[in-house]
């Protein structure tokens, strides 16, 4: 600690600390940070908040969780020693006691069980771990200011142990009851003088006297199991079912007899009229002094499932890396002309969702998380307009045009660091409004976080070896058990930020985003036959450009040409150029994909192409140029007939109308009943008029079969391209911080020096000022008070002195501090000095000095 005076307060702990260790609490603890403690007291005060506590308190793994749990139930101050031997237990008594309890009762030893055994680990080899492992435990409870003090007087603060101790609406994490002191408060000294007599104690008339007398016998081992040897058998199934928690339960006004012995000998406690606890004093000693049932002092490993060969693996994430970066571009090209509408409170609708999902032929949820990657990405975001659809935006024009690898790389990055959560698509929010894909209310701070870990456990592995999923999860558990809201009865848990997502989320958080990833890390080429990728491992540690270098052999290159066969399909054998890949999507229909991608030709397709600005001999060159095979002759045939027939009719607007050079085609087309709807009239032999629109007009012609083409007030035919729609320029969404960031090294150096400075000048010596007798003595840490003449004259004796002062100081927004100044000029109504709190040359009005106070001799920085 730094000192040989043992702290009285925790902040006198901190304040013996160096300025390393000081920094190490800010950095476990940022929330600390904001704003910066003005002095090493209200850093404690800070530090000692409930929110605080409890944010500390999510980041211990289990066994300082543990730690800090045993502490709660220990006498406060407790030693080193007691903390320990309520994690290890009273090795003697499980070794020597309880065999003799299980032959003297019939196997049990009053509710014991050797978890050791349990849990395949020897007794010596658990207590052994736990004394291995709690120096470190302790260790980060106290560089996190949760515990103070030597090892021979050890505090919990306050709030940790208000939040880990037990009480009867929030039972202690390790199952203990209240002591025997603090169970009988408020009991009548009669029934304690029963409680006496029935338990063979010596009655005294003083409660205090009489309290420690049955606490002295529940931690007597001799008389403890000299009590219990004349206790009945369903006495003793009475204490196992209470022994390991909940130690509360409820009696009837005439209990049965073993509960009477209990509660006669004051084994079980009156809590209410009818509720009873098991003292923790008696707790401990059916338990053999253990606090826990599992102590888990060493993390649980991560178990392989299977060994492949790691250049297997790579090809493998290789493959479906490509296959999404494939899948986002088929998404976004879908959106090209505008995507779904926006929904009133954001996000897209069910059906949109299940047309997508549909048109990328996947399971809704996969569609949403390839959805919500792309908006992570910052590739598609909504237009603002005042009908507002999605659509992609202007960055995904320059995302389409990078190599493979550098987009995968892109779509990874963003899908680490984001926080919108599209495992939560489909369920409700707290207030049962249903979670839809881009809507809001899918942030969880936590997924970045856990999506790192799990991918961290995984590069621990050999490469090659893929992971049992269940013992990744047992280990994160462990890392982080609070952080399970619903998996968690510690009060601390139900306090906790993440105890209630704002989805009303039931169950473990944590354990769900990390099955999500482990899922969503195989759709993305993370992994690949569940073993993290050689190109992962490159990204997570030295950056994208890494894994892209990587990535790129394994991704075949992009192919110029095509298989034509003669059923009016093509077959592409791997990926294609974009120019090639784009004109084909124009030119036919996507029917299947895979390894290889078959496209169709079909009569709307061509016409497609048509419109888009191609004519038939452009299309025919087009196949000619890219196919590998002979153009068939039914293709060929196609392609002539629809041009033949593209452009025949002509729709402008009138609001619309239809013009023909061949009247038996308009007459063909008024005495078709499916052109009822369109309310067609004859203007000319060669024009027919609508009342609709040229876009519904163009669409009903095009289901009656024909191929009409758009054309200009000019006279021109409109050439419609698709992909032409993008949003305004968007950023993607930024990801929600999990609380404060943590500082970098230069803003903790900063802060520890103003922590230290302001320290300082809080507890610097002050000559005394002769004031009224009958005033009463300023408040330690108080700011001083003087009038405004005595403030002036004092400033300018220590300017011309060159002494050191000590004043209180209001900014402009109320906030008060203190600093220790050197003076240098006073004027103007102010006073230039050399700020030792801030270590700089500082400015202050004289009107928002409250006071100043001459420093003692010896305390002149």
């Amino acid at each position: 600690m730094g000192t040989t005076t043992p702290p009285r307060t925790l902040a006198e702990a901190l304040r013996a600390r160096d300025d390393e260790s000081l920094a190490g609490l800010l950095r476990a603890r940022p929330d600390l940070l904001t704003p910066v403690p003005n002095d090493i007291t209200q850093l404690a005060t800070r530090a000692g908040t409930r929110a605080s506590v409890v944010r500390a308190l999510e980041r211990l793994d289990r066994f300082a969780l543990q730690t800090a749990e045993a502490l709660a139930v220990a006498p406060d101050p407790a030693s080193y020693e007691t903390l320990l031997g309520l994690l290890t237990g009273d090795g003697e008594q499980q070794d020597g006691e309880q065999q003799d309890g299980e032959q003297q009762r019939g196997g049990r030893p009053h509710g014991e069980r050797h978890d050791a055994a349990h849990t395949g680990t020897t007794a010596e080899a658990l207590t052994e771990a736990i004394t291995d492992a709690l120096p470190a435990a302790l260790g980060a409870l106290r560089e996190q200011a949760l515990v103070w003090g030597e090892d021979d007087r050890l505090h919990l603060v306050r709030t940790a142990r208000e939040l880990l101790a037990p009480s009867p609406r929030h039972p202690s994490p390790t199952g203990l009851g209240p002591t025997v002191a603090e169970a009988t408060a408020g009991m009548s000294p009669g029934r304690l003088q029963e409680i006496l007599a029935a338990a063979g104690l010596t009655a005294t008339h003083d409660p205090v006297s009489a309290v420690a007398a049955l606490t002295g016998l529940f931690t007597d081992r001799a008389a403890m199991a000299g009590l219990l040897d004349t206790a009945p058998a369903e006495a003793l199934s009475v204490l196992d079912r209470l022994v390991w928690g909940p130690p509360y339960g409820e009696v009837t006004p005439n209990p049965a007899p073993p509960v009477r012995w209990l509660r006669d000998r004051g084994l079980l406690l009156p809590v209410s009229a009818r509720t009873v606890v098991l003292p923790r004093e008696a707790a401990l000693h059916l338990r053999a002094g253990r606090a826990h049932r599992v102590p888990e002092p060493r993390p649980p490993a991560v178990e392989a499932v299977a060994h492949r060969d790691p250049q297997a693996v790579d090809s493998a994430a290789a493959g479906q890396a490509f296959l999404a970066v494939s899948t986002v571009e088929e998404l976004l090209k879908g959106w090209n002309g505008g995507g779904p509408a926006t929904l009133r409170a954001g996000g897209i609708g069910v059906r949109d969702l299940k047309r997508t999902a549909a048109a990328l032929d996947v399971p809704e949820p996969v569609a949403a998380f390839w959805i919500e990657l792309a908006y992570a990405a910052g590739l598609v975001a909504s237009d603002g307009e005042a009908e507002e659809r999605y659509a992609p935006t202007p960055a995904y024009d320059d995302w389409a045009e990078l190599p493979a690898q550098e987009r995968w790389a892109r779509l990874a990055t963003a899908w680490l660091a984001a926080t919108r959560t599209s495992g939560l698509v489909g369920g409700q929010d707290a207030k049962g409004r249903p979670l839809s894909a881009l809507g809001p209310g899918l942030d969880r701070s936590a997924a970045p976080e856990v999506r790192h870990r799990v991918l961290a456990l995984l590069a621990a592995l050999e490469p090659g070896t893929s992971p049992e999923p269940g013992t990744v999860l047992a280990r994160l558990r462990w890392e982080r058990p609070l952080r399970g809201a619903a998996a968690s009865s510690s009060p601390a848990a139900s306090s906790s930020p993440a105890a209630s997502g704002s989805d009303g989320d039931t169950g473990d958080l944590r354990t769900r985003i990390a099955l999500w990833t482990l899922n969503e890390s195989e759709l993305l080429g993370i992994t690949g036959r569940g073993a993290l990728a050689a190109q992962t491992r490159a990204l997570l540690a030295s950056g994208p450009a890494e894994a892209a270098a990587l990535l790129a052999p394994l991704i075949p290159e992009p192919l110029d040409h095509v298989l034509l066969q003669a059923d009016l399909t093509a077959v592409a054998p791997g990926p294609l150029e974009r120019p090639l890949a784009d004109t084909l999507s124009v030119l036919a229909e996507i029917e299947s994909k895979g390894g290889a991608t078959v496209y169709r030709f079909t009569p709307g397709s061509v016409r497609r192409a048509l419109d888009a600005g191609r004519s038939a001999a452009d299309l025919h060159a087009f196949l000619a140029t890219h196919s590998r095979t002979p153009v068939p002759q039914p293709l060929s045939y196609l392609i002539d007939d629809v041009a033949r027939r593209h452009g025949h009719l002509r729709i402008g607007a009138a609001s619309s109308y239809v013009r023909c050079d061949d009247e038996t085609v308009l007459n063909e087309i008024l005495a078709d009943k499916r052109a009822s709807a369109l309310r067609l009239r004859r203007l000319a032999p060669t024009v027919l008029a609508a009342p609709v629109d040229p876009a519904s007009l163009l669409e009903g012609l095009r289901d009656m079969g024909y191929a009409p083409a758009a054309e200009s007030a000019e006279g021109d035919v409109l050439i419609t391209r698709a992909g032409a729609y993008r949003t305004p320029p968007r950023t993607a969404p930024a990801p929600v911080p999990e609380g404060p960031p943590v500082p970098d090294t230069t803003l903790l150096g900063a802060a520890v020096r103003a922590i230290r400075a302001g320290d300082a000048a809080a507890t610097a010596p002050r000559k005394e000022r002769d004031q009224d007798a009958d005033a009463p003595p300023a408040p330690p840490g108080s700011l001083p008070r003087t009038s405004a003449a005595e403030t002036l004259a004092t400033v300018q004796a220590a300017a011309l002195t060159g002494s050191a002062l000590w004043i209180g100081y209001v900014n402009a927004e109320g906030a008060a501090s203190q600093h220790v100044i050197a003076p240098v000029r006073v004027e103007g109504g102010y006073v230039t000095a050399y700020d030792h709190t801030a270590d700089g040359v500082r400015t202050y009005p004289l009107h928002r000095i409250t006071g100043v106070a001459e420093l003692a001799d010896d305390a002149t920085p």
